[in-house]
């Protein structure tokens, strides 16, 4: 792990990335007193394709891990204070198959434990119907745990409230072709500026890549943080239809990855997805001939409502074990959502130990989301040196030599079969 820092509060910092990780940086960054903070995306947040939008997210504080469950209960009194229009607490349930077990169900109850609190556990469907009146889930070879403080929250709603706060601080936004950045400058081994797809390149004292599942095509990361499409759907309910669930909590299947929320108060949306390792992509590096896993560069690949078949039908299998009425109801729209995995699912928040100027704040690995409210204070305290050694080791940038190739399994808590490479013929087709 590098112990670069910044050099000066008063030099021109550029943030390449509109989402969690790059709202939360730029505004800590302004509340510690830095003067110059740029961010550069694609599109104006909330950036339609970034994992951090959409209608809802998972707000959890269950973790196998205890420097996330600590970071978790932090993040939810701040939902609860701070972001309180844009939380939901519905509740929040885990299943897994009984006859096989879960680790990471085992682990988070003792972190848990040693938090002082308890996982709630459902010993059949009567015991979790009459928690959540109306729920619909098919019980059989399942167990249930729970907590009723953890729900979901509007994803593109807490950060349009996070970009305005950034605005507020006086940060400064570049968007479109001159957001769009297309490599980073070097002079000898320091980034001291991007060039973008039009216009002047932007120079820069720090580079901050806050760029997640596109990473990949500015620097070579792929040993340790690769991108993967998580498979997500929606279905537009009926009035009387989002009645039936409205008491509902946010149901995960750890042992399929499928996850579903509450229909969306107003829209009455009902969105369905699985959390797993996903599809991976085969697509040129910009100015390299490697070749990396990523989302496309140039446009909105949420436009795009392709799914490969097999990822449609296991949400179809999904919906049919945890809201059975609606399985079959016709999709509203779905999509690839995109996350930057890393290999034990912590994030990458480090200065590049070899190129001087450029900070990484990315590998969200599909749950950094929850943790907006106090995200870009870790962050911050890496920037600056300040946070422990062991945080600093955690979210280290690591090696080639210390990751493993191939599968990036995260922190156990996915499900589903394993990555898969689209084809040709399949990826031509997002």
């Amino acid at each position: 792990m590098s112990r670069q820092g910044p050099r000066s509060k008063n030099e021109p910092i550029v943030i390449i990335g509109a989402g969690v990780f790059g709202l939360s940086t730029a505004l800590e960054l302004k509340t510690r007193g830095y003067s110059q903070v740029t961010i550069l995306d694609r599109y104006l947040p909330p950036v339609p394709d970034g994992s951090s939008v959409d209608i809802s997210r998972i707000i959890r504080v269950e973790y196998a891990d205890p420097l996330y469950a600590k970071m978790a209960r932090e993040s939810h009194k701040g939902w609860l204070r701070g972001y309180k229009d844009h939380y939901h607490e519905s509740g929040f349930v885990m299943l897994f198959d009984k006859a096989k077990g879960n680790e990471y169900v085992q682990k988070s109850r003792e972190v848990s434990r040693a938090l002082g609190q308890e996982i709630t556990e459902y010993p059949n469907r009567d015991a979790l119907a009459c928690a959540y009146p109306g729920i619909q889930v098919n019980f059989e070879g399942l167990e249930a745990l729970g907590n009723p403080h953890g729900g979901w929250a509007d994803a593109a709603g807490a950060i349009r409230q996070l970009s305005a706060q950034c605005s507020e601080a006086g940060v400064s936004f570049l968007t479109g072709p001159r957001g769009r950045v297309t490599s980073l400058r070097y002079k000898d081994k320091r980034v001291v500026g991007v060039n973008v797809a039009e216009g002047s390149p932007i120079p820069a004292s720090q580079v901050i890549l806050s760029t997640g599942a596109w990473s990949n095509t500015l620097v070579n990361l792929s040993h340790t943080s690769s991108a993967s499409g998580q498979p997500v759907g929606f279905i537009q309910l009926t009035d009387g239809e989002a009645k039936q669930l409205e008491k509902m909590p946010v149901i995960i299947n750890l042992s399929t990855g499928i996850f579903c929320f509450p229909p969306t108060p107003g829209t009455k949306i009902l969105k369905v997805a699985r959390h797993g390792y996903g599809y991976a992509t085969r697509m040129k590096a910009e100015n390299t001939s490697d070749l990396v896993s990523s989302p496309k560069r140039d446009s909105n690949n949420a436009e795009n409502a392709y799914l490969p078949e097999d990822a449609d039908a296991a949400l179809r299998e999904g919906l049919r074990q945890l809201v059975p009425q609606f399985a079959n109801h016709p999709w509203m729209t779905r999509r690839l959502c995109w996350y930057s995995d890393t290999p034990e699912g912590d994030f990458v928040i480090d200065h590049h130990p070899e190129i001087d100027g450029l900070f990484l704040a990315t590998g969200g690995a599909g749950h950094a989301f929850k943790f907006l409210p106090v995200l870009g204070q870790y962050i911050l305290d890496c920037f600056e040196n300040k946070a422990s050694d062991d945080i600093r080791r955690k979210w280290r940038f690591r090696s080639p030599v210390e990751s493993s190739p191939g599968l990036k399994k995260g922190d156990g808590s996915r499900g589903g079969p394993p990555l898969r490479v689209l084809s040709a013929q399949e990826q031509a087709k997002l």
